[in-house]
């Protein structure tokens, strides 16, 4: 089976180079405008100026309002082809704190310097965004048409668990079916410059913990006669997660999808041709915890439940000392949870668990809105198209992996969905100095363009 690209896929690529300024152009602008959904900021400019760029790009796009939160961005774009394929992607951005750690004008800036686009939501997701709208512009001025049909959704809320997409997408469900989604969000495998491919997203639980004490902080005096909510959260903490961080909830595995054969294939293959090391030093650790290293590595990042502290807070952290039983501590965790984990049932059992426990006095505070983890397999439609792409446009196989990071509807309508990204290693995901090659952006826009193509024929 042939991967190189056919004429008619190398005129898209032509055009695709001959409009890079262009494309940097518009995704410096996009990247300037601040949208962070955690702290409500810039959302529906934002959402605005999307909307604008794909009517400039003479794309369908508009707002669809949500009963909380800011719209989502819609549009389709029809075909000739039998297939449709949803492009989801994502507006918002993560908090650029600290900002003091930002080079090269901070977090807006949308410079590029010495071929790097550097700014929050650079790689995460909005050169994912304008990839998708891009590649459709290339296939409408070359051809007059694209060669699937499209539905492009660009939702505000991914950062922050899509608290209020699922309801839409429940009413909406019908607009909304297609024969594959993909989602383009995130860099090439480290050491070997190919894209992932994951046949299947996790789901994730977050919930805050918070415990109490006296009615308000007393003298540290009586300390044996009240108790110490950062004390009952350190010993409730405990009683979740172990050292060699298995999760102690009764039956929080059960059901637990197993890596079959083809899974662990897959595995293999990714570990002989990643660099570990490169991957160890992006994470800044000399070694991965409890040893790990090759294949058992990456089964357990793919396959293993997660319980993650997110940060504590409690009592007094100022300058000097204080001499206090606080009155409140609070603790922030995100569940990542791996098919077949149902996060309704999970969040029953954590607080279960902790009554179970004797915890009374702690609150758990979270809901399951988000949809249940799931995986597909690599024969599908979307996943032999994308990973096909991925050899056309990269000149070799995709690293393919068995499940990523969750998804955002597919609660509410099935689609088989697949996520893989483009961006450089390195590129600072959720972290200061995001950033990504322009070059990779540009060669991602042909990507995405090539996952059109060959799932149109599929």
């Amino acid at each position: 089976m042939t991967h190189a690209p056919s004429e008619a896929m190398k005129e898209i690529y032509d055009w695709i180079d001959a409009h890079a300024d262009e494309c940097i152009a518009d995704l410096q602008a996009f990247v300037q405008q601040p949208s962070v959904s955690a702290q409500d900021i810039g959302l529906r400019e934002c959402a605005a100026l999307i909307r604008d760029m794909m009517h400039r790009d003479g794309l369908p796009a508009e707002f669809h309002e949500l009963e909380e939160g800011p719209p989502v961005v819609y549009g389709e774009v029809p075909s000739k082809s039998r297939k449709t394929l949803l492009c989801y992607s994502h507006y918002d951005v993560q908090p650029p704190e600290p900002i003091e750690a930002w080079s090269h004008g901070g977090p807006w800036s949308g410079a590029v310097v010495d071929g790097v686009l550097y700014g929050r939501g650079a790689t995460d997701n909005k050169s994912g965004v304008l990839a998708f709208n891009k590649a459709a512009k290339a296939f409408m001025a070359v051809r007059g048409e694209v060669p699937v049909g499209l539905k492009l959704l660009i939702e505000g809320e991914e950062e922050i668990g899509s608290p209020n997409l699922g309801p839409w997408a429940k009413k909406n469900a019908e607009m909304l079916e297609a024969d594959g989604m993909h989602c383009l969000d995130g860099s090439l495998e480290i050491g070997v410059e190919v894209p992932d491919v994951s046949l299947g997203l996790k789901s994730v639980l977050f919930v805050e913990l918070i415990a109490r004490g006296p009615r308000t902080d007393v003298h540290s005096l009586n300390a044996p006669l009240v108790p110490n909510p950062v004390w009952d959260l350190v010993h409730a903490l405990a009683t979740i997660m172990d050292r060699n961080k298995n999760i102690l909830i009764p039956d929080w595995a059960e059901g637990i999808y197993v890596p079959n054969d083809e899974d662990m294939g897959y595995l293999a293959d990714k570990a002989a041709r990643i660099d570990f090391g490169m991957l160890k030093e992006e994470m800044g650790v000399d070694q991965f915890a409890l040893g790990r290293d090759g294949v058992d590595a990456l089964k357990a990042r793919t396959y293993e439940p997660t319980a993650n502290i997110q940060g504590i807070t409690g009592g007094y952290t100022g300058k000097g000392t204080k001499t206090i039983v606080p009155s409140e501590a609070r603790v922030r965790m995100d569940f990542r949870l791996i098919p077949n984990i149902s996060p309704a049932k999970a969040i029953v059992k954590l607080r279960e668990h902790l009554k179970a426990q004797g915890f009374d006095n702690i609150e758990v505070k979270g809901e399951a809105r988000t949809e249940d983890p799931y995986k597909i397999s690599a024969r599908e439609d979307i996943s032999v198209s994308i990973i096909a792409a991925a050899h056309e446009v990269y000149g070799e196989p995709p690293i393919v992996n068995g499940v990523s990071a969750e998804g955002a509807i597919l609660k509410h309508v099935w689609i088989p969905c697949v996520l893989t990204g483009f961006a450089n290693p390195g590129c600072n995901l959720h972290a200061p100095d995001e950033n990504i090659h322009i070059d990779k952006y540009i060669k991602g826009i042909k990507y995405a363009a090539a996952i059109m193509e060959h799932f149109g024929r599929s």
